[in-house]
């Protein structure tokens, strides 16, 4: 699984960040964290407000911060 932070390194997409690697240690799930700080790969996914987070490439949250339980949430989907 291949998880990417979409932001430009912000307070949000360093809570962001995280959030999604505690819940990984919490869920016990085998996964690489990215991130992507550049704006035009941002643009590139349709992401208009950040922080953003893709699991295997597919945009699932855009413009909040996630806790940990919806972190997690996503990750068993």
């Amino acid at each position: 699984m291949i998880i990417k932070i979409l932001g430009t390194g912000c307070k949000r997409c360093k809570a962001l960040e995280q959030n999604v690697r505690e819940a990984i240690s919490s869920a016990q799930v085998n996964a690489t964290v990215e991130k992507v700080e550049d704006i035009p790969s941002i643009v590139r996914y349709g992401v208009m407000s950040t922080p953003a987070l893709t699991i295997d490439e597919k945009v699932v949250s855009a413009g909040k911060v996630l806790s940990v339980d919806e972190v997690v949430g996503l990750l068993k989907k």
